[in-house]
């Protein structure tokens, strides 16, 4: 009998993905993962659940009812260090340079298929599992079957290597049959929500969490059509491109977007109205390249944002590792440090990281 290792995270899609493996005859073992102390890193305010515990321990503990009920052994493994060093770190790095970094895209990359694939090799594992809304065959990675759900965006920087003796047990399922084998099961997560903070951090007041990393450093918000001054930002980090809420500006009633920041002058630009040309771009060159595909195209579709629709684009491999990736149509609210996540058809072809934002042929200045 083949041995599999999954990572429970204490939600339904792992719980889930437990069964599935189960049902195929496999021998399951969870690995739980510890990746944030928030007492150890300074944060003395973290936030708690009804219970008056922390969500990640509440989270092992529904990890660890689900695995009892499954008859599944649970080990647990902190990787609290390597995830300051390899994700934390990388975030707040991209912050400072005022950009808008994706830290589950990066916790793939160095934790959930690197540190907890060393893990489990340690536990005997054949194959590790987890419970993304993707698929493998034949090597490739392709989406998952519930197109609200699929999660190749986040899994765009995971190597092919990476990907070898990976199964995705919830791929070809939606996300309601999901809920309803968890509740067959009378699983204990089956009615809890989905998590939406950042990656192993959990939910929780963004701005007064990156106080304890990154101090404030409020600076003046420009209307980049009349360069006024029009009102004051709380700190450029707690902003991205195309953002048109938390603007706290009045006198106006017209919708206003944040369409860039100057970190050496400490400016928010802004833009007034629904027709403003500066969101939108054509071009953009991406760095930190990791592609999956067996040949290197150059016409496919790509995505900018994890909810964003697939755009066509055409792709010209650069000389120093990079790709210029053309969209002549225009696209909104492309932004630097954000994923750009490369498809061709079902098939998530990787991706790189949006180095630098263009349109015709310039790089924008605002960005």
């Amino acid at each position: 009998m083949k041995k599999v290792v999954i990572g429970m995270s204490g939600g339904v899609d792992s719980s889930v993905a437990a069964i599935m493996l189960q049902r195929q005859g496999y021998e399951v073992i969870g690995l739980f993962m510890r990746n944030w102390d928030s007492l150890a890193d300074g944060e003395l305010n973290g936030p708690t659940t009804s219970s008056g515990i922390c969500p990640q321990e509440e989270d092992y503990n529904d990890a660890k009812a689900v695995c009892d009920k499954l008859g599944i052994p649970l080990h647990r493994k902190d990787f609290v260090k390597e995830y300051w060093d390899y994700v934390f770190t990388y975030f707040l790095d991209e912050l400072k340079k005022g950009r808008t970094p994706n830290p589950d895209i990066m916790c793939n990359k160095y934790i959930k298929f690197d540190m907890f694939k060393k893990e489990a090799e340690k536990l005997g594992a054949d194959y590790i599992a987890t419970g993304h809304y993707a698929r493998m065959k034949d090597g490739k990675l392709l989406r998952g079957v519930d197109s609200n759900k699929d999660q190749t965006y986040f899994l765009s920087q995971v190597s092919k290597d990476q990907l070898k003796n990976v199964l995705f047990p919830i791929g070809d399922i939606i996300k309601p049959e999901v809920r309803r084998i968890a509740e067959e099961y009378g699983l204990i997560t089956a009615d809890k929500k989905d998590s939406t903070g950042i990656c192993f951090i959990g939910e929780r007041n963004f701005r007064n969490f990156l106080q304890n990393y990154l101090p404030n450093q409020p600076g003046d918000i420009v209307n980049i059509d009349t360069k006024e001054v029009i009102g004051r930002h709380v700190g450029l980090m707690n902003y991205t491109i195309g953002q048109r809420k938390g603007l706290n500006i009045g006198g106006t009633k017209d919708r206003m977007f944040v369409v860039g920041k100057d970190l050496s002058k400490n400016i928010l630009y802004i833009c007034l109205g629904d027709d403003n040309d500066y969101l939108i771009s054509d071009s953009c060159i991406i760095n930190e390249i990791n592609y999956l595909g067996d040949e290197k195209l150059t016409k496919c579709s790509a995505k900018f944002r994890y909810r964003s629709e697939d755009v066509d684009v055409e792709l010209e491999w650069l000389d120093n590792d990079e790709i210029l990736v053309k969209y002549p149509q225009g696209v909104k609210s492309v932004t630097p440090g954000q994923a750009c996540v490369i498809y061709n058809g079902e098939e998530c072809l990787g991706g790189g990281i949006i180095k630098e934002v263009r349109k015709n042929n310039e790089k924008l200045w605002y960005l």
